[in-house]
């Protein structure tokens, strides 16, 4: 290999080669010029179509410049996008615009050229490549479509990737071929399919379907949603992920195309796919990229314009954390062991809809559920099936419920008890007979706060005296979203802020706490991930004095927080000053101190 010299790109150069882009790493001093030279040597007979970039990466070279960074593919392909003087684009499959951007380029050219149509607006359309210097392409282009070219540079892993899905999934909706009359008919679009399909019931089997609906699934898995909703409007249908408690919205399909895809989803989850006039609930087993298996609960509503379907998503994988990976400190994990290995009482666990109360239950009846013991649960509906229980599905239209269910379960010889939640006077009182009678029962309730079930109970009917009697321990708990490790960078925190999650009580303001950012790991929202706050109130025998029919809550929390109970906002505060979230989550989240 010749002395690289400084580069410059010649005007011929039709595409990126490994000798240039080796010959801008050294003369940039970002490579040893003897690395770059052995490297470009051992290449000289490789007759593989592996990108420059990828070679390079592969090294796992440190950058000479900055020496704590290593060459990886993201940042050679910034680096690439610099030298060709182009934006750098990351690639995000929830935001590609399928429906336009394949009809600027075809599949062949696209591939030939290892290009990737990303989306066409105001008539600029934008183009994706991982070879930024060749551009002849442009022209051809813009004088064909009368469009105006913008050209980006992505990591040609991600090109290689999403190129081919990208047209896949593009295909699957925008065209077909139906069988009519005899004939084959070549379909343009899928409202077209839809409209010509008027006299026959939609297949929700025909294979673009099917293309679209494994590729919703895939994506959501891959952004760890939690839910996926699709939701008809009046003209369109949109599709929307919950990651991390927040709603994002992925793609925007036309009504009809929509329709199709609730049909399939119904098929799958055995569910009366002609039905769109009443709710109706079911469940898909499937299996993500890696070949674990999800289960999705899902439940379909009328609407004004369509059947609304939401889809909640279980990992396996969420029921065999250990209690710090939920976010229990050392002390409220010691806290709840102790209740736990009680034999007999009752265990609530209190907050709203989504705060995390059904992985608490699930994971903490995984660990109790050894072969000595004989663990049942009772709920609306089966959130996760788990072999190691003996689960029951509340039916109303039977008679069916909650009550009845708890006392089928006293003549099933359980040792542990489930009842997913606790609405009524007639559930609560058999919820705690069980737990007189010799049983542990977990359940929930829907309160702000764990002071505020006493009362709740209280409200249902229940007595004081049994209240007294049955309740061991009570737990209210909050999601927060965790900063992205990625991303998070220290920074100040004002005193009113710290005082607005720790009044009235002292606690120390951090000198550095970690804010967010917003990186590519966490789609630039600056968090990845949730972590639960707690609130964990044991009725101590000064507490069970103050539970009375006229019960004061006031009273009652104050008499709990001298007792040691930590509010949600002051556990919070603690993850705030651990690094772990921020002020602004918190504060989402928890429900304000009231003691006074």
């Amino acid at each position: 290999m010749n002395t690289p010299a400084p580069f410059s790109l010649p005007k011929s150069l039709e595409s990126l080669r490994l000798g240039d882009l080796l010959r801008m790493l050294v003369s940039d001093g970002r490579i040893e010029k003897v690395m770059a030279e052995k490297l470009h040597q051992d290449r000289k007979r490789d007759s593989s179509k592996t990108h420059p970039i990828v070679v390079v990466a592969e090294q796992k070279w440190q950058d000479q410049r900055e020496p704590a960074q290593i060459l990886t593919v993201d940042n050679l392909s910034r680096y690439v996008a610099y030298k060709a003087k182009v934006p750098f684009y990351q690639i995000d499959p929830l935001k590609l615009d399928f429906s336009s951007a394949t009809q600027v380029v075809s599949q062949a050219y696209a591939e030939r050229l290892r290009i990737m149509p990303i989306s066409v607006k105001d008539g600029i359309a934008k183009i994706a490549t991982a070879d930024p210097f060749h551009q002849n392409w442009v022209f051809d282009l813009e004088r064909i479509h009368n469009l105006r070219i913008e050209v980006v540079m992505v990591n040609p892993l991600d090109l290689q990737r999403y190129l081919p899905e990208l047209y896949k999934l593009s295909s699957a909706i925008q065209s077909a071929n139906i069988a009519k009359a005899g004939q084959i008919v070549g379909v343009q679009n899928f409202e077209q399919l839809i409209e010509l399909g008027k006299d026959r019931q939609l297949d929700a089997n025909e294979q673009h379907v099917v293309n679209i609906v494994d590729w919703l699934f895939k994506y959501a898995f891959e952004q760890r949603a939690s839910d996926i909703h699709l939701e008809p409007r009046r003209n369109l249908g949109l599709m929307r992920l919950r990651i991390d408690g927040v709603l994002h919205q992925v793609y925007q399909l036309p009504s009809n195309i929509m329709n199709a895809i609730t049909s399939r989803i119904k098929l799958l989850g055995r569910m009366d796919m002609v039905e769109k006039r009443r709710p109706q609930d079911g469940r898909v087993k499937t299996v993500d990229t890696d070949g674990k298996e999800i289960e999705l609960r899902l439940s379909t509503m009328p609407t004004a314009f369509g059947e609304k379907m939401v889809m909640r998503i279980f990992k396996p994988d969420v029921l065999v954390q250990d209690f710090q990976m939920l976010g229990f400190s050392k002390r409220q994990g010691e806290q709840w062991a102790q209740w736990t290995s009680h034999p007999n009482g009752i265990i609530l666990v209190t907050g709203p809809t989504g705060s995390g109360k059904t992985t608490t239950l699930y994971t903490t009846l995984k660990q109790l559920a050894t072969d000595e013991v004989n663990v049942c649960t009772v709920e609306d509906p089966i959130e996760m099936i788990e072999p190691a229980f003996n689960q029951m599905q509340v039916t109303q239209n039977i008679g069916l419920g909650f009550a009845e269910g708890i006392r089928t379960l006293m003549r099933q010889d359980p040792d542990i008890i489930m009842v997913g939640e606790i609405r009524d006077q007639q559930t609560a009182d058999m919820a705690i007979q069980a737990a007189l009678t010799g049983h542990l029962v977990l359940s929930t309730l829907h309160t702000n706060d764990a002071p505020s079930a006493i009362t709740r109970l209280l409200d249902l009917g229940v007595p004081a005296y049994l209240i007294h009697s049955s309740v061991l321990g009570i737990m209210a708990q909050r999601l927060v979203r965790t900063l992205c490790p990625h991303c998070k960078t220290e920074g100040e925190i004002s005193s009113a802020e710290w005082a607005s999650i720790t009044r009235p009580f002292k606690a120390a303001k951090p000198n550095k706490v970690m804010k967010a950012v917003g990186c590519q790991e966490c789609r630039h929202t600056g968090y990845r991930g949730r972590t639960g706050i707690y609130e964990m109130l044991t009725l101590t025998p000064a507490i069970r004095k103050l539970i009375t029919p006229e019960t004061d809550l006031l009273q009652l929390r104050q008499a709990a927080t001298q007792a040691g109970l930590q509010p949600l906002m002051l556990n919070g505060a603690e993850k705030v000053a651990a690094g772990m979230t921020t002020v602004a989550e918190v504060l989402k989240v928890a429900p304000p101190i009231e003691m006074d």
